[in-house]
């Protein structure tokens, strides 16, 4: 009979492995991230998020952060998730192509001295690729949250844009190791807008 105690308690264990291994290697990026995004945010532009699946729900969950609050009352911050949409998103599919849903989209909110969030577990989503050489065309900076060596994604990002590749190949703990960094992410964030050290 299989142990399922057993495998849960080697779930926990691999996820807290790997979120210690990643500390090591995302909390000078991820500071950086931190730093890039407040100061987007401050000097009144704006993020965009995107990713597909679990991403897309992470996508809207960063949003949710800003747009609402984190941990601390503050004025809500300009998110947008580029995965909400219904209409948006099935008329550019439907009349182009489902690899254009972001990508149309950051063309046409994203400005100068943006910043697209870009989620992908893979690195290889077709959409999100796109999403990045549009945002690079509207000069706007980019953090890439990927895993599996950041796969299609590392090679497009530029000076400037930071990469939080997850070092592992699963799935399942690469996904648990984002959300952590949303999280690292909303907290510099507020940090930095509101000088209060928690």
């Amino acid at each position: 009979m299989m142990d399922l105690v057993k495998r849960i308690n080697r779930h926990f264990t691999d996820s807290a492995e790997i979120k210690l291994k990643a500390m090591e290697v995302l909390a000078g990026p991820l500071a950086a991230a931190g730093r890039l995004m407040a100061t987007c945010l401050e000097n009144d532009g704006k993020i965009l998020a995107c990713g597909n699946g679990g991403s897309a729900g992470d996508a809207q969950h960063f949003s949710a952060e800003l747009l609402n609050r984190f941990e601390i009352e503050r004025p809500p911050l300009a998110a947008v998730a580029l995965t909400t949409d219904s209409s948006t998103l099935t008329s550019i599919a439907n009349d182009y192509h489902f690899d254009e849903v972001f990508s149309k989209q950051v063309t046409g909110l994203g400005r100068e001295g943006d910043v697209l969030l870009a989620i992908s577990t893979s690195g290889n989503s077709p959409n999100v690729l796109k999403a990045i050489e549009a945002a690079h065309i509207r000069r706007m900076k980019v953090v890439a949250l990927t895993g599996k060596q950041g796969g299609k994604m590392a090679p497009l990002l530029r000076k400037g844009d930071i990469n939080l590749c997850v070092p592992t190949d699963s799935t399942a703990r690469i996904q648990e190791v984002h959300l952590i960094c949303l999280h690292c992410m909303c907290d510099a964030i507020d940090c930095l807008i509101s000088g209060v050290a928690k």
